[in-house]
């Protein structure tokens, strides 16, 4: 089981080209079958789309090509940044760059509750935590329980839905975080270009394949980027996630 990593379109950093990103899509509903964390079974070729931040770029951008597509995608949400609903114009929410969104996010740079709401209730997205703050879990300074848990008490309580998914901020954890990520969710996905058998993941962990930047829609699936993904699956197996 493939899951793939993105995060904008359009923007200046992270990000992927509109047109590039939509052949992309199309590509995946040819050839692959999208499917969230939650669902029953696997399907033949299956593939986890996770869109991480919630960007304000996702709903205007992205959640219309996964209609279009018929696709769905699992976005990570950080709730400290989202808004009830934003009045802002969609050109004041699309401005700053990748640097800036954070800082910006009165502005509403990113999907507000409404949005998330309309978007979940259409079936291409679920909803997914992504901590309460976007902070590094393994600084010393973190407070991992309040970052699992109020973010997936805040989330329930807003969209009335069963958030089950946790998404890693920066990828960054390590053993202790991920039984404490345990306790609260089914499933933890990270960084690091691997192939899942399904989504027990890798030692508890699903990868996830960088879809950012993307140069071509396809090249990414080719058979010398999958050996090699299986490779490095293999490696950490072995080796533990390190």
């Amino acid at each position: 089981m493939i899951s793939m990593m993105y995060h904008h379109l359009n923007s200046d950093r992270c990000s992927n080209d509109y047109a590039i990103f939509e052949t992309h899509l199309a590509y995946i509903s040819q050839h692959y079958t999208t499917l969230f964390p939650t669902d029953d079974k696997l399907p033949k070729n299956p593939i986890c789309l996770v869109f991480d931040d919630g960007y304000y770029d996702f709903y205007k951008l992205t959640f219309p090509l996964l209609k279009k597509y018929n696709l769905k995608a699992l976005l990570a949400v950080v709730p400290s940044v989202t808004l009830e609903k934003s009045t802002q114009t969609e050109t004041v929410r699309l401005a700053p760059e990748h640097n800036e969104l954070f800082n910006e996010f009165q502005n509403g740079t990113f999907c507000s509750y409404e949005e998330l709401q309309e978007m979940q209730q259409s079936g291409h997205v679920q909803i997914a935590s992504h901590s309460l703050t976007h902070v590094n879990l393994l600084e010393e300074s973190a407070d991992v329980t309040k970052e699992l848990k109020e973010s997936k008490e805040i989330l329930e309580q807003k969209l009335g839905v069963s958030v089950d998914s946790f998404v890693f901020p920066f990828g960054k954890y390590n053993q202790q975080i991920l039984e404490e990520t345990q306790k609260y969710y089914k499933y933890a996905f990270r960084i690091g270009n691997g192939i899942n058998r399904d989504f027990k993941g890798i030692n508890g962990v699903i990868y996830r394949i960088d879809g950012d930047n993307l140069k071509d829609a396809h090249s990414v699936f080719s058979l010398k980027n999958m050996l090699r993904y299986a490779f490095k699956t293999l490696i950490k197996k072995v080796a533990g996630n390190r």
